[in-house]
């Protein structure tokens, strides 16, 4: 018995220490496995995702670049992107090799990627959709796919040096892209990609993108069309090295085209050469020659030193300066002050210039805003050359008046001739409307600084005098047809650095200057350089102001202020009675006659109204109809894109004004109807 209690003694004792013991290692057990899943929670979390979770960087969605009328000039689109986790191709000699042949890829360096132990590596990198179903097909085990976005520029080259472009991530390099790249960059997106303990792939997940704000350009980009083919014509044309043309809204700064050739496709700009990117608007220094006479003009006019029709001795076209012999490009004797400037006498304006002083002269230099950056929103924009009174020789007055020895760019003189225009106030030139934010709200508007630099009386005598060089002088292959003009013609030699002399060869051809003369709505700047056998302003650049001017009037919707040369056109009709056969004809009328239609015989009141509407409209039936040269009969634009129907329309000279995008669906005049030159055109597209 008693052995019996002390077996059981025992058997319990050991019983309650096991209890004990197991008691205990729970306890150490929950309190590792509580501290682990709490306090330690995070830290393991990471653990176990760096394990199983792989991170692939997305780019941003960039915001939309428009043009003023709300037309998309670069957007961010979707694209496929590829890449390899080289754990899983099971063989990486045919991967490489079927890879490389779809993708146009080398095969050898792309083995040497497939063959790393790596996790993750690109294999191409925003493909286009041919490719990425090329590639699908193929099957190949360990290749994936993402979507990533893609800088799109749906109209290729217009507007590139404007626009500027994004890298392969997203981040802009160069014009506008770079200029505003904080604000439309956006933020990237991150994609997980999660895999099991063998380094398969099992899910992916992806955070929503945060799109960048847009901005709204000043540019039009019918405006700009026009410029870029007309200033391309007129480079193939010249045979000149490059060009440059600008359109600038004199009263707000506005700039309405900016185009620089040779240009690019900023969606292929890495196989642009350098010469293609540069934007020589804004980049590029020149001597002006004669366009800088404005400055001198304005001087003396400003000082109360020059009256448009006192005469200026033109000393048979030679003067000696300082032992420099400067020479004008024909013999002059007496001229009035407005004829120095008509007929581009560089001999006058620097006498004139001597009047006004080297130390006066180099104060209005400065106000024009010449020797510092206009502050336009482009990277790169250079401050031009101007040297401090302080370093001038005595033949420096005499030279800068007439726009040499000194540098500037095309933008600078644009922005000169613009305050001209702007009634002596100079205004900052400026691409950048506004930014939006992604609910269209206005983030920020554009203040362009404003300062006035010459008294309006001055500027309303120079306006006439710079009309007078359109009327009667060097720039009468810049009048235009239906408006007046005015501005004035450069044609500078070019410094040889070799010889350290102006070279007889190579020139720089520019004609600047606004219209209508009365209420200025444009300022064109064009530049041509080292045109030939033709190298003056008046003979090469002034027939492209003429054409960009009339453009660009025409697509503003600006009514014509004055009376073509050619004559009006009369109506003649005979009807014998409502609903007969009739003839409609056209005669001559004089300059000052108008057309009146009070005198029509009775007719159909649909003819009539057709009449009073176009003019000169078909009537059916006919017998005959004679076609005025200065009518044209309006095309059928139905189902063409805005590219081909902008060509059509300024080849045959009609206003054009788009709404919406893709092909045209609506027109008015309707097709096949007869209409005056000039005539605006409005065409919706869908």
């Amino acid at each position: 018995m008693i052995k019996r209690e002390l077996y059981k003694k025992t058997i319990r004792r050991r019983l309650v220490q096991l209890m004990g013991f197991l008691s205990v290692w729970v306890l150490l057990v929950g309190g590792r496995l509580l501290h682990v899943q709490v306090a330690q929670h995070k830290q393991w979390r990471a653990q176990a995702d760096r394990q199983q979770r792989r991170t692939i960087r997305v780019t941003a969605v960039r915001g939309t670049i428009y043009d003023r009328a709300g037309r998309e000039l670069a957007k961010s689109v979707e694209a496929p992107s590829i890449f390899a986790v080289p754990v899983e191709i099971e063989d990486v000699e045919r991967a490489a090799r079927e890879l490389a042949r779809v993708l146009r890829l080398d095969p050898a360096a792309l083995r040497e990627r497939l063959s790393e132990r790596r996790e993750f590596v690109w294999v191409k990198r925003k493909v286009t959709p041919e490719e990425a179903t090329a590639v699908k097909a193929l099957g190949l085990a360990g290749i994936h796919f993402v979507t990533e976005n893609k800088r799109a520029y749906p109209n290729g080259e217009l507007a590139a040096h404007v626009l500027g472009y994004a890298g392969i991530d997203e981040v802009g390099l160069e014009g506008i892209e770079f200029a505003y790249d904080r604000e439309i960059r956006g933020e990237e997106s991150t994609v997980f990609v999660y895999r099991d303990a063998r380094g398969r792939t099992y899910e992916r997940t992806q955070r929503p993108v945060a799109r960048g704000h847009d901005l709204v350009l000043t540019l039009d980009a019918t405006i700009q069309f026009h410029v870029e083919r007309e200033l391309r014509e007129a480079v193939h044309r010249a045979r000149a090295r490059s060009g440059v043309a600008i359109v600038l809204d004199p009263k707000t700064g506005e700039i309405l085209a900016l185009a620089s050739i040779p240009t690019f496709d900023p969606n292929a700009f890495a196989k642009a050469s350098e010469e293609a990117r540069r934007n020589r608007a804004i980049r590029d220094l020149y001597e002006p020659g004669s366009v800088f006479k404005i400055v001198t003009f304005a001087a003396a006019l400003e000082e109360g030193l020059l009256r448009p029709n006192e005469v200026i001795e033109g000393l048979g076209g030679r003067i000696v300066l300082a032992g420099h012999t400067i020479r004008d490009h024909r013999p002059f004797f007496r001229l009035r002050a407005r004829e120095v400037l008509e007929q581009s006498s560089n001999v006058g304006t620097i006498q004139i210039a001597l009047r006004v002083g080297a130390e006066t002269l180099a104060h209005y230099i400065e106000r024009f805003g010449f020797g510092r950056r206009t502050g336009v929103e482009l990277p790169g924009e250079a401050r031009g050359i101007v040297r401090p009174v302080s370093r001038w020789t005595p033949a420096s007055v005499g030279a800068i008046a007439i726009g040499q020895e000194i540098g500037v760019t095309a933008l600078q003189m644009a922005a000169a001739m613009a305050a001209i225009a702007n009634g002596g106030v100079w205004v900052q030139p400026h691409l950048v409307q506004a930014v939006r934010s992604r609910d269209g709200t206005v983030v920020k508007r554009a203040e362009p600084e404003r300062r006035r630099i010459l008294s309006p009386a001055s500027a309303r005598v120079l306006t006439q005098l710079l009309e007078g060089v359109v009327k009667r002088g060097t720039g009468q292959l810049a009048q235009l047809s239906g408006y007046s003009a005015a501005g004035k013609t450069g044609t500078a030699q070019q410094f040889d650095p070799r010889t350290r002399r102006y070279s007889r060869t190579r020139y720089v051809a520019s004609f600047a200057g606004f219209a209508p003369v009365a209420d200025p709505r444009v300022v064109v700047l064009v530049a041509l350089d080292h045109p030939r056998p033709k190298y003056t302003g008046g003979e090469v650049a002034a027939p492209v102001f003429k054409r960009i001017a009339e453009a660009a009037l025409h697509a503003l919707n600006v009514p014509p202020d004055r009376q073509e040369g050619r004559p009006l056109l009369a109506v003649r009709t005979n009807f014998a009675s409502e609903g007969t056969e009739g003839e409609i004809g056209f005669s001559e009328a004089g300059a000052d006659e108008a057309l009146h239609f009070s005198s029509l015989p009775p007719i159909q009141s649909k003819a009539r109204d057709l009449l009073a509407r176009n003019l000169a409209p078909a009537v059916a039936p006919a017998r005959r109809v004679r076609e005025d040269p200065s009518l044209v009969r309006v095309p059928d634009f139905r189902g063409q894109g805005i590219r081909a129907v902008t060509e059509q329309c300024a080849r045959i000279g009609l206003r054009l004004i788009v709404s919406g995008s893709g092909r045209a669906v609506r027109q008015e005049p309707a097709a096949g109807r007869l209409v005056v030159r000039g005539t605006t055109c409005r065409v919706e597209f869908q």
